[in-house]
This record gives C-alpha cells, sequence and structure tokens, in this order.
C-alpha cells in the first residue's frame, strides 16, 4: 500500500509540477504535429472527468504499434524519461504547457532541448494502451487539455505564446463572450473558418477524391449515384460545421458507417447535412452547433476503402450536390 501511495503521489507531482514562463525570444509555433508518423488514427477521444478527482479519459489513444517512434508534437525541453507505475513516460515542457507520451521507451534524456518531430523514444508496454496506442496527454498547470488542440482539433485552436504577448492576448479577450474568454485564458481560441460563396465552410481540409454524380461504387463494383462527395483527409482529422445547425441524429449504418444529421436553416432555406464514415462523433442529437464547432473525427468505417469524409446534402428535403454549398 505503502509504494502504491507513494507512486501516486509521483505522478500526481510529475504532472502537476508548474513550468517555466517561456521567456521573449522562446520560438513557440502556433500550433504542433501529430506524435506518430504516417496516417494516424484516433482510437481513444479526450473525455476529460466532471471534477479533476474523479474517473476520465484525460488525454486521447493514438492507434500505434509495439517499437513506433513516437516524435514531440512542438519544440520543448524533456522533463521526465523514465518509468512510472509501470509504463515508461516521457514529459516535454514547451513553455505555457506540457505534452505527455506514454507507455514509451525514451530515447530522450532529461535536459534534452528537441524540436516538433523529433525521436523521443518508442511505443513501449504497460498502461492501459498495452503497446497498441500512445496516450498521447497536453497539461498547462494543473488543468488537462485537448491533445487535438495542438493539430487543429478540439474544442479550440491552441496558440501557445511568448511571455510577451500573453498581456496583449488577455486585453483582446476583455470584451469577448465569458466562453472566449475562458479560452483565451488556456492560451487558445475558437477555430474561424472561413465560409465559401454558398455560406458553407469546408468541414474539413483535403482535396475532393470523388464528387458527386454516377461512378463505379468501389466496393459494391456496380454503377450507381454518388450521393455526396467524398473529402480525402486522414483517420482523426477532426470535422467540423460547415454552418450554424441543430444536430438531428448520430447513428451506426452498414454502408455508411457511423454517421451524423445536421439541420441548418440557409436563407429561409430548409437544409441537412450528412457526415459519414466517421470514427466517431462528439456531440448528440439536438446539439446546436455553430460554424466551425468540432462534430467528430474522420474514419473509414461502413462500406469505405481507405479514411475519409463523405459529406451529403439535402435541400428542401431533396438530395443535392454539396459542393454548391461551398
Amino acid at each position: 500500500m505503502r509504494r502504491i501511495i507513494v507512486t501516486l503521489l509521483g505522478l500526481a507531482t510529475l504532472l502537476g509540477a508548474g513550468s517555466r514562463a517561456p521567456a521573449a525570444a522562446d520560438v513557440i509555433p502556433t500550433t504542433g504535429q501529430w506524435p506518430l508518423t504516417g496516417a494516424v488514427s484516433v482510437v481513444g477521444g479526450y473525455d476529460p472527468p466532471a471534477q479533476r478527482w474523479l474517473a476520465g479519459h484525460r488525454g486521447v489513444d493514438l492507434a500505434a504499434h509495439r517499437g513506433s517512434a513516437v516524435l514531440a508534437a512542438a519544440p520543448g525541453r524533456v522533463t521526465f524519461a523514465a518509468r512510472l507505475a509501470g509504463r515508461g513516460v516521457v514529459v516535454v515542457d514547451h513553455g505555457s504547457v506540457r505534452t505527455t507520451y506514454e507507455p514509451v521507451d525514451a530515447l530522450a534524456a532529461v535536459g534534452d532541448e528537441v524540436g516538433a518531430g523529433a525521436v523521443i523514444g518508442r511505443i513501449g508496454r504497460g498502461g492501459h494502451c498495452s503497446s497498441s496506442c500512445l496516450h498521447w496527454g497536453l497539461k498547462r498547470g494543473d488543468s488537462y487539455l485537448d491533445p487535438l488542440l495542438l493539430v487543429g482539433g478540439g474544442e479550440s485552436v491552441l496558440r501557445l505564446l511568448p511571455a510577451d504577448q500573453r498581456p496583449v492576448a488577455r486585453r483582446r479577450a476583455a470584451g469577448r463572450t465569458a466562453e472566449a474568454r475562458v479560452a483565451e485564458r488556456e492560451v487558445a481560441t475558437f477555430a474561424v473558418v472561413p465560409a465559401g460563396r454558398g455560406g458553407f465552410a469546408r468541414p474539413v481540409p483535403g482535396g475532393i477524391t470523388s464528387p458527386f454524380g454516377m461512378r463505379f461504387h468501389p466496393v459494391l463494383h456496380v454503377w450507381k449515384l454518388h450521393d455526396g462527395t467524398d473529402f480525402g483527409a486522414g483517420c482523426g482529422t477532426p470535422i467540423r460545421a460547415p454552418a450554424a445547425g441543430r444536430v438531428a441524429s448520430v447513428s451506426a449504418n452498414a454502408g455508411y458507417g457511423n454517421r451524423l444529421m445536421l439541420d441548418h436553416e440557409i436563407d429561409g432555406r430548409r437544409v441537412r447535412t450528412g457526415y459519414n464514415h466517421a470514427t466517431r462523433y462528439v456531440v448528440r442529437p439536438g446539439t446546436v452547433v455553430r460554424r466551425g464547432q468540432l462534430l467528430g473525427y474522420v474514419g473509414s468505417t461502413g462500406y469505405s476503402t481507405g479514411c475519409h469524409l463523405h459529406l451529403m446534402l439535402w435541400v428542401g428535403g431533396r438530395l443535392a450536390n454539396p459542393m454548391s454549398m461551398f
């Protein structure tokens, strides 16, 4: 029992320890990068507890195999690299935030300055991932944040600021809503997604891999209507609402995989959009969303040959080409 208590106290000290304030000369990127190479799949999302002491998932799990290289998500300094509670843990201090990686057999040592994308270790054994994933965490002070903020995901886009820019950010936040002020205090801002001429913003980055119209189905091998637009995006890429609306349904479908329907009113018209093949969604039926708000993450569920978003559109109850709204 004594050993368990000491271990837990050590973990709390490690994750709750303060980090150095970034000097004005620190080179800190506004966004980070994925901590794994190649296409990244989110297999366990950020699900913080209602209270700090309750159970929850205080990071994200990324699919990975034992021995896979683990990369620093942003420039920083390694402040911990050792085994803790049966698994290897690496912590990188980026100035205003810290990232954690486990289970990892460390290759970097405490005190090493690392750049974004530098190899800091390899997937090891232990922890709930059991060598099949990387548990990636993000902390600012004692507060847990969604690590996907560093790659443009989560509920906002995280900006890591030098110390001399913090007062400016706070002044700019003074006249905003309470929600935005909280985000700014976490060195974060809500995503601003530009809208197209039709009033919609693209729900994911990436090019069109299959347009709306007749095509030879790659899975069913028959000529049929492709009833939406496919956007090429890696698994785990955030899916964002192209316009304000209300979530009508979230379901699983044999062909479309994990599916979400979103209702909008555009210039007095009843418009519905559909999102298909996702890994998972983070909103529920009845949720009112704003343009740019996170809906879920790209996947390859249902009849799919690879990671992508299949976007559908109905105007006045009739199927239409989604690109007519962009």
